[in-house]
């Protein structure tokens, strides 16, 4: 399997806090060495290791800021 490579050009904030020395990160990513891309995942203290995550092209993170902006979160039922 071949080396991920990765770039974290910039950090665009944290989602929650910290817990157990991992924190949920909106990063500016460039994988193997292609244009930044808009990542969300957790990350350790050393920004080294990695959990799952999703990647959003610009595009995608338009369309996202457009659905969060609609919600309406005093009526939306979840924990």
């Amino acid at each position: 399997m071949a080396e991920l490579k990765y770039e974290i050009k910039k950090n665009l904030g944290v989602l929650g806090g910290e817990i157990n020395g991992w924190s949920k990160k909106v990063n500016l990513i460039s994988w193997n060495d292609r244009k930044a891309k808009a990542d969300i995942r957790d990350w350790d203290g050393s920004n080294e290791k990695m959990r799952k995550g999703i990647t959003l092209t610009k595009a995608e993170l338009i369309d996202l800021k457009k659905i969060l902006e609609g919600l309406d979160l005093e009526n939306l039922d979840m924990a």
